[in-house]
């Protein structure tokens, strides 16, 4: 193998390992031995799993965010475009199954927070537009548009971590089902809810009292 041929195979070794057990699971002895590679080789490319592990979320990260930056940003009515937006984080699920568990297992090590984290956040921004200008016309409050836009994508991407374990429907019919929850539940939204459930008293509710 060339080196780039070589970097690249201790790349696709160290995904499917770091997804089935995690960074601190993972060893650099198992990645030189499932690459049939010494382990001095590994740390000539990556200077350590560390290294390794870096090279990998970063090309996760890169390979989700564009997929949902077209999205985000095609022409299209807010319906379309959060439709777009769910499908997308479904289409990285469904092609990249080892780098969405790293994502979801693990924080790149030496972060200050989850790298996946940042970039949902960013993500959010981006529909917090969306629910600020659908809430404007719908005459709502649109200081509540942040929560909604994180109560969207939290759905989307919670429920895409659930399929992943559970695939059952096929990734349109998940992608129509959150789509209608969201939307329908938008276009009907309470300009002022209110909790109905009367609280109780944390006394009178606990079994172990009576």
């Amino acid at each position: 193998m060339t080196g780039q041929q070589r970097r690249e195979q201790l790349i696709d070794v160290g995904r499917r390992l770091f997804a089935e057990r995690g960074v601190e699971g993972t060893s650099v002895e198992e990645i030189a031995q499932v690459a049939a590679v010494s382990k001095p080789l590994v740390y000539e490319h990556f200077g350590g799993k560390e290294g390794l592990y870096a090279v990998i979320v970063d090309r996760e990260i890169a390979s989700l965010a564009h997929g949902l930056e077209t999205a985000l940003t095609a022409p299209g009515s807010s319906r379309q475009i959060i439709e777009r937006a769910a499908i997308a984080m479904l289409d990285y699920i469904e092609g990249s199954t080892d780098g969405f568990r790293i994502l979801m297992r693990d924080s790149p090590p030496g972060a200050d927070s989850g790298t996946l984290a940042n970039l949902v956040s960013d993500v959010t921004t981006q529909v917090e537009h969306i629910m600020v200008a659908a809430f404007t016309r719908k005459a709502l409050d649109p200081k509540a548009a942040p929560l909604y836009a994180q109560a969207l994508v939290g759905m989307v991407s919670l429920t895409g971590q659930w399929w992943l374990g559970h695939p059952t429907m096929q990734k349109d019919e998940v992608a129509a089902h959150l789509v209608n929850l969201a939307w329908n539940g938008l276009t009907a939204l309470d300009p002022a809810p209110t909790i109905e459930t009367e609280h109780l008293d944390p006394e009178q509710s606990d079994p172990a009292r009576d």
